[in-house]
């Protein structure tokens, strides 16, 4: 392996299985101690030799438990008339959109619908089409999703049987809450295809993962896009995921007339709840919560509400929480400010309203470090060009 190594050259090694190659880059890696970093999950370690640890990440790469369970799946797809080869290659299939290739094997072999991956994560082939929780090179969404997820539920596969990745999802689970049908344009399509065949949204992540609520298990993920469509399809909203919904009703009915919580075990649901309303834009849960009283520089999930309304860019809420002094210098979970992490939202995570959010918080005060000014007069010539 020559010229200069990146962690692409070993992900793209792994993908293909391919011990040499990745063992040569475990070896000429300069900086060790990154190794250890990245790949400190996937069992490997510094005593062992480049060929164990080669080993290691692919195993972890491709979802086995050991790597004995590797090599008896390596063999079986040797025999490219074995139900395994084919269940791989409608996985692909899947992730690259080939409808006609799809079709075909499904005709030639209807046992293929009922199968699972030998993977640990043990997908169906409609798993598949959650692009999430398996193996990184197939978390593909091609615009025709939704129709490869019709043929899949055509040909009789089980719209709501769980993968075993997350403690236990179904298919609606892992498109829901997965950003790569959001880029792609189709989340709602597909799932729209889903519950049309029967997919349940009560039914759709495991109990020891946010309660069994999908609204919960979107909002952690970070998926905001299809909160109020799945509510509105009888996914259960309790006074957290009402935050983030923006069900007014549904956080009242958790308060007494006095303005107080009915239940008092329920201030971390509070808390959360706060700051996911200010997070979604729901202007009107964040003002009738500051109403009953709660803080202002209320914290949930590693963020103030401060953070949460900056992070995604909801400027009016931003506003808002400053004019009732809303700590500026507070520190998320990452050591960040409020403008700290706004900043790296521009460059990683942005929003059309983040530059002028950046400018109010400076206006206001912010505390600006020398090493952050080269990127603030880089975003400030961006915005008047």
């Amino acid at each position: 392996m020559t010229g200069k190594l990146s962690k692409n050259d070993a992900d793209r090694a792994a993908a293909a299985s391919d011990i040499v190659a990745l063992s040569d880059f475990l070896v000429n890696y300069p900086d060790k101690t990154q190794l250890t970093e990245w790949y400190k999950n996937d069992g490997c370690q510094l005593v062992n030799s480049p060929e164990e640890n080669a080993r290691q990440i692919i195993r972890s790469t491709q979802y086995f438990d050991s790597w004995d369970e590797f090599e008896q799946f390596r063999e079986a797809i040797q025999n490219k008339d074995s139900d395994i080869w084919q269940f791989e290659q409608a996985v692909d299939a899947i992730a690259s959109g080939e409808e006609a290739t799809l079709k075909r094997l499904l005709q030639q072999n209807s046992r293929l619908i009922h199968m699972r991956s030998m993977r640990n994560h043990h997908s169906t082939l409609l798993n598949y089409v959650g692009a999430n929780g398996f193996e990184w090179y197939r978390q593909k969404t091609p615009k025709n999703a939704a129709e490869i997820a019709r043929i899949l539920l055509d040909a009789g596969s089980e719209v709501d049987a769980w993968g075993d990745m997350y403690g236990g999802t179904s298919t609606l689970g892992l498109v829901a809450t997965s950003v790569h049908p959001v880029n792609a344009g189709v989340q709602q399509e597909i799932m729209e295809v889903l519950i049309a065949y029967g997919a349940n949204p009560n039914h759709a992540v495991a109990p020891v993962y946010t309660d069994g609520m999908l609204i919960l298990a979107c909002l952690h993920n970070g998926r905001i896009e299809p909160l109020k469509y799945l509510a509105e399809k009888g996914a259960k909203v309790d006074l957290e995921g009402a935050g983030g919904v923006g069900d007014l009703e549904i956080v009242k009915s958790y308060f007494a007339t006095c303005g107080k919580l009915i239940d008092g075990g329920l201030n971390e649901k509070l808390n959360a709840c706060f700051c996911w309303a200010c997070q979604s834009g729901n202007k009107d849960v964040v003002e009738y919560l500051l109403g009953q009283g709660i803080d202002i520089n209320t914290r949930s999930h590693g963020m103030t509400a401060l953070h949460s309304a900056a992070f995604d860019g909801h400027i009016e809420i931003v506003k808002l929480l400053l004019d009732r002094n809303a700590d500026m210098e507070a520190l998320n979970s990452f050591g960040g400010t409020v403008l700290s992490q706004t900043m790296w939202c521009y460059y990683n995570h942005f929003k059309p309203t983040h530059p002028q959010i950046i400018e109010i918080l400076i206006a206001e005060g912010a505390h600006i470090k020398d090493e952050w000014r080269p990127y603030i007069d880089e975003l400030r010539q961006k915005r008047n060009k």
